[in-house]
């Protein structure tokens, strides 16, 4: 721990380093998520999808600050600020998507929900055979066996750090231009 906050801090004061660490974490994340899926066969829900789409983008806004900031440094605290607004939304689906595994509310989403049993035999029977390759929002599909926390949870716990760490670094940032 005592290591940990120089670090923490030190890399708040460099927007080039980061800018490079926040799209790594977001590549880390990635790579993460296409390996439970792969490699250990977890299926991904719906909101499971939608909570990748930032981290690509975080990848894309980190790589892209990383360049702005080399060619202009007063830069820094918009791309950083950009990327944290971007995970900030992310931390928001992934407290959606908790919620719906711990059956805090319904999702409101069609692919995280069982279809309507309503209708005749075959409409019934159509709409089970289009869901069957579906994950379910609501069902865990994996939980950490210490903490019995989700992949939703810990994603709410990451972005959130992703989250302060880019504004850390962005309000840094526009301290230094104003020097």
């Amino acid at each position: 721990m005592n290591t940990v906050i120089p670090a923490l801090r030190q890399l708040i004061e460099n927007p080039y380093a980061m800018s490079f660490a926040l799209a790594a974490a977001s590549a880390g994340a990635l790579a993460t998520a296409f390996i439970s899926e792969h490699v250990f066969g977890l299926e991904p829900c719906i909101l499971c999808l939608y909570q990748r789409a930032p981290f690509a983008a975080a990848i894309f806004l980190g790589l892209l600050s990383f360049w702005s900031v080399c060619l202009q440094p007063r830069s820094a605290p918009y791309t950083l600020g950009l990327l944290g607004l971007t995970f900030s939304f992310n931390t928001l689906i992934a407290a959606y998507h908790t919620g719906v595994e711990r059956h805090w509310w319904r999702s409101f989403l069609e692919g995280c929900a069982v279809p309507s049993m309503e209708g005749n035999i075959t409409d019934v029977l159509a709409k089970i055979e289009a869901t069957t390759d579906i994950a379910r929002c609501d069902d865990i599909a994996w939980v950490d066996p210490v903490l019995g926390l989700s992949m939703a949870n810990y994603n709410v716990i990451f972005s959130l750090l992703l989250a302060f760490l880019a504004f850390s670094g962005a309000c840094r940032a526009c301290r230094a231009c104003k020097n």
